[in-house]
């Protein structure tokens, strides 16, 4: 797909976005839903169209560090060492979140991944925002692998549908590390 049909749909997906509209688009790693992580209303239409515990949080997306300094009070030390030396999808969960909703904070933390390219990394770069990203599946069910797994209840409840774009969503793709910052200078891997 050319950069100019790539440049729309990256506009209409915006347009959904800032209208607190609920997507479905392909992350650097597997197919999720998101919505602005600024708006509480889309944020909880994505709660309930997964019919997920408000315990459980969601992860954000971010297209740079400079954004993420914009949520994070008091950025760690090892915080900036893990995100210099990664080379895979990893979520960090920070402490002392700033400027979003309560309902994506949670025991005062969120998890954030800063996605380095693919559609998604330049789709968050031109929203200027973080989204919100939670795998394409009711909870409690598998994660599904590709799109055409993706049951027709969540495509049939979405505000817009990313089309297929790349290649860089396939089978062998799975969620990504989590790591649990401790304080200044200590983490743990959650999920590996």
């Amino acid at each position: 797909m050319n950069t100019k049909n790539i440049d729309k749909i990256i506009y209409k997906t915006c347009t959904h976005l800032q209208s607190g509209g609920v997507i479905l688009y392909p992350t650097d790693t597997v197919w999720g839903i998101g919505c602005d992580a600024t708006s509480e209303a889309a944020i909880k239409k994505i709660y309930s169209l997964k019919k997920r515990s408000k315990e459980k949080g969601l992860i954000l997306l971010m297209s740079s560090k400079k954004m993420l300094d914009r949520y994070i009070n008091n950025m760690p030390t090892i915080a900036n060492e893990i995100l210099k030396n990664n080379n895979e999808p990893t979520t960090i969960i920070y402490k002392n979140p700033i400027n979003l909703p309560k309902l994506l904070i949670h025991q005062n933390s969120i998890a954030v991944r800063l996605v380095g390219k693919y559609f998604i990394h330049e789709l968050i770069k031109k929203f200027n925002k973080p989204i919100t990203s939670t795998s394409a599946n009711i909870s409690g069910y598998e994660t599904p692998k590709k799109f055409s797994n993706i049951s027709s209840y969540i495509k049939n409840n979405m505000d817009y549908i990313v089309p297929e774009i790349e290649s860089n969503i396939d089978s062998n793709k799975k969620p990504s590390k989590i790591i649990k910052l401790i304080d200044n200078f200590n983490f743990e891997i959650i999920r590996n």
